[in-house]
């Protein structure tokens, strides 16, 4: 689990360092969307990631790697402002915004960790396109979720979708980075 743990943080210092660019070229304007709106822009990333692995042909030069990385970022924003809550005008600096980045990513890696203990490291022997499948199954979840205002009466809540969504993406790039 040691190898895990040192794949799954060169994966998300990656993403970070994707962040902090972005950060720097846009601020915070992400901060205005809410939730529904990170929602889709995730599942747009996950169903071109679909695309991608069903198409021979690719029309734009960017591969599936690019989107998991978005996935991952985009699912902890999602968890930024879950805790936050919706921003009228970028409020969040690069150093906030990179604070809340880490500790988001940490709880998340410890999900994993914990899991991952349960699940004996059962997605190393997984596809990508079944990554891909669960990816899109929890964005139908969190999307029916959000049609219900929130509600679930036995499941969890928007923020464990948003959690595994990370852990997914991460263990994505973690296998095509191993290709």
């Amino acid at each position: 689990m040691q190898h895990t743990s040192e794949q799954y943080d060169e994966v998300v210092q990656i993403c970070r360092e994707l962040f902090t660019k972005k950060m720097g070229d846009y601020g915070s304007a992400w901060r205005i969307l809410r939730l529904p709106s990170l929602t889709d822009q995730l599942f747009i990333k996950a169903q071109r990631i679909r695309s991608l692995q069903e198409n021979e042909v690719r029309k734009v030069d960017e591969g599936e790697r690019s989107e998991f990385i978005g996935i991952v970022n985009y699912s902890i924003m999602a968890l930024i402002q879950l805790e936050e809550g919706v921003a009228e005008q970028p409020d969040l600096s690069v150093e906030e915004a990179l604070e809340r980045f880490d500790r988001h990513a940490a709880a998340t890696k410890k999900l994993m960790e914990d899991k991952n203990h349960d699940y004996g490291e059962a997605w190393r022997d997984m596809r990508v396109s079944s990554l891909t499948d669960l990816i899109l199954q929890k964005l139908l979840r969190v999307k029916q979720i959000e049609n219900n205002k929130g509600q679930t009466a036995v499941s969890e809540g928007v923020d464990a979708n948003y959690q595994d969504m990370v852990n997914y993406a991460v263990f994505a790039l973690i296998h095509l980075k191993s290709v």
